[in-house]
């Protein structure tokens, strides 16, 4: 069965299902998941777990994440016993900030390639199907999102990207964190819906559009989830 048949199919099924039937048409497959350990992250990760134990975790070690955020990862990297990859940029943080000045302040677009883009398109190479929390609700640009898409990586590699939440809203997010007993990010209570590098995450300026706090609304997206090309399948 063709990806774009596959996605058809599976349209609206449940994650657990549409999960186990990628699972049979990939059955040797490398698998990954791309995480940056927010509520959709951790729901997915959740339901790979117990199919695939080991599965690699994928995090963008940008260097600029919150204090929070790196105390949740490396807590439930132990609490899970994660397989975690964290994919880094070439240069550390001053090494960057030497060279170019504060990027995320004079090219936040350009910071997100190096430190995000970058490092993710050689780290996807090895693997075949890559799973994210993607939801078609989190963004305008994501509105069009399906469950399985067949994506070609800058190096013309192509491979699935699954996007097992892409129908789910944000109550059905929270309602399995919730029922699954998942701990989350602290930064959740203290108001933030979508939770990125420090410098670049604020409070929603729009509550009915969860990523209106990033990059100070200039942008809705890093580069990450547009980088690689749709293609036919």
């Amino acid at each position: 069965m063709s990806v774009d048949r596959m996605a058809e199919t599976l349209e609206g099924v449940a994650p657990e299902q549409a999960l186990d039937a990628i699972l049979a048409a990939n059955e040797n497959a490398r698998i990954c998941l791309t995480s940056s350990f927010q509520a959709e992250d951790m729901a997915v990760l959740h339901l790979l777990r117990q199919r695939i134990p080991d599965v690699p975790v994928l995090f963008l070690d940008t260097g600029y994440h919150f204090p929070q955020t790196y105390e949740y990862r490396d807590r439930m990297t132990k609490e899970w016993s994660l397989q975690l990859v964290n994919v880094l940029p070439r240069q550390t943080v001053p090494e960057q900030e030497s060279a170019f000045g504060i990027l995320y302040q004079s090219d936040p677009t350009r910071c997100c390639q190096l430190r995000k883009v970058e490092p993710l398109a050689g780290a996807l190479e090895p693997f075949d199907v890559w799973f994210t929390g993607l939801r078609c609700e989190q963004s305008p640009t994501r509105r069009n999102l399906k469950k399985i898409e067949l994506h070609r990586l800058p190096s013309g590699k192509t491979l699935w990207k699954v996007s097992l939440l892409a129908d789910w809203n944000w109550e059905q997010v929270w309602n399995y964190v919730n029922v699954n007993g998942i701990s989350h990010l602290p930064q959740y209570d203290e108001g933030y819906l979508s939770i990125g590098c420090q410098p670049c995450t604020a409070l929603p300026a729009d509550p009915n559009n969860p990523r209106s706090g990033r990059w100070g609304g200039t942008k809705l997206e890093c580069g990450i989830h547009t980088f690689s090309k749709q293609a036919e399948g």
